[in-house]
């Protein structure tokens, strides 16, 4: 088995875990690896296994998702990763929000896909310098109403008279 490399540094102060990204085997690549992203209540799911370049989301090609908008920012890591992503087949299934939440958790299950499968630190280094999110999911979920208001904070309007 080939030795693990090293993605993030342990920091002690900061109290981050380490993460280590072991380089898949070849029967793992031709088998396929599986990654999980999410943002608000999307969740996507990404298969990439050995292949020619081929990109569905949702058993739908990625040359046929609509709006333009929505299929930019879906190849967004497939245009970093360059010629990684001819060699290798991906297939997403999301679910779950709006289209565009799961645009971008597509988006980011792509991105730590193409990782996993290359265990590249300089395509982790590009992806970084492009958009962080690329890599670390959205945390931020909507916050619940509460009573004697409209919303999550506007509350009725007092009247002095």
């Amino acid at each position: 088995m080939d030795k693990p490399l090293e993605l993030e540094i342990d920091e002690s102060k900061s109290g981050l875990k380490k993460v280590i990204l072991r380089k898949p085997s070849e029967k793992q690549r031709i088998r396929g690896l599986c990654v999980k992203a999410k943002k608000k209540t999307a969740v996507a799911r990404a298969i990439i296994k050995k292949g020619t370049g081929k990109v569905t989301v949702n058993h739908r090609a990625l040359a046929i998702i609509d709006p333009e908008y929505i299929k930019m920012l879906i190849s967004e890591p497939l245009r970093l990763a360059d010629q990684l992503s001819k060699e290798v087949d991906i297939a997403v299934s999301v679910s779950g929000s709006g289209p565009v939440s799961q645009a971008v958790s597509v988006r980011a299950a792509i991105a730590k896909a193409l990782l996993q499968y290359s265990a590249d630190k300089l395509l982790k280094q590009k992806f970084m310098l492009y958009d962080k999110m690329l890599l670390v999911d959205d945390p931020r979920r909507k916050e619940s109403k509460k009573p004697l208001g409209r919303g999550a904070r506007a509350k009725k309007q007092l009247s002095k008279r």
